[in-house]
């Protein structure tokens, strides 16, 4: 396993893609509605990152056509934007990754339409907690798999299950690199974290059954086994001297 050591220059131009990625989601707060279809979502997030000079990382990747990954309900990750409509009371996931000055940044989080469910609710704030969670295990010298045992904690705690067939990742020079970021791990195992790591932490969190099939449609949308809820938040994050900083958390929501 490579992992790489940004420089100072590096971590700069990885945190302004991260801040890009963050307010592309931040500007498609406005057109979550009912009577919207993904594709439209789409490439209003499109034209927003190309509008600042930077390009949606997303698209020609391994053949993927869009801009974005939009998963609604039972949809894990992945979701290929399309002429769904979104319904009042849907949740849905929109994951953004942005190419700026040659630097990636990924993100990604839940949006409600309308007023959901309160079993719904209830899901999505386990699941940002469970970032949450993983995040404050971001120090240098613990070990990396100490994120994924205590996001599985705090899931099954609450009687949900974590998906293990996709992971977080390296990022910032590249789209993916090392390492991998398991959400469900054992305690004090994996890479020692150093300050100048960067990587995403992206807890995808089930109400029913962990595991996922994809669509053999368009070979990439994958959906919950059982046809229950999911949901899932991302943040990429530094390793610095003392702590962490989650680069595409510049709201404060975390």
């Amino acid at each position: 396993m490579a992992i790489v050591i940004k420089t100072p220059e590096q971590i700069e131009g990885i945190r302004k893609s991260s801040a890009l990625a963050a307010k592309t989601l931040k500007h498609l707060e406005q057109f979550i509605k009912p009577g919207v279809k993904t594709i439209e979502l789409d490439q209003i997030a499109e034209d927003f990152i190309k509008e600042n000079h930077a390009t949606p990382a997303t698209k020609g990747y391994r053949g993927y056509k869009h801009a974005t990954c939009i998963s609604p309900n039972d949809v894990v990750c992945h979701g290929v934007p399309n002429n769904t409509v979104l319904q009042h009371g849907d949740i849905v996931n929109i994951d953004v990754t942005t190419i700026l000055d040659g630097y990636f940044g990924d993100t990604c989080r839940m949006y409600q339409v309308g007023e959901i469910s309160e079993y719904a609710e209830k899901l999505v704030q386990t699941t940002k907690e469970c970032l949450r969670i993983g995040m404050e295990q971001c120090y240098p010298e613990n070990h990396l798999n100490n994120i994924g045992y205590h996001i599985a904690e705090h899931a099954h705690k609450h009687r949900y299950s974590v998906v293990y067939e996709f992971c977080g990742h390296g990022v910032g020079l590249k789209f993916h690199e090392d390492p991998e970021v398991s959400h469900i791990a054992e305690k004090n195992t994996g890479p020692i974290l150093k300050p100048g790591m960067v990587f995403t932490i992206e807890p995808m969190i089930n109400g029913g059954k962990a595991r996922c099939k994809v669509d053999r449609k368009d070979g990439w949308t994958a959906r919950t086994i059982d046809g229950r809820l999911s949901a899932q938040f991302e943040h990429t994050i530094l390793i610095t001297d003392t702590g962490y900083e989650a680069l595409t958390d510049i709201y404060g929501d975390f």
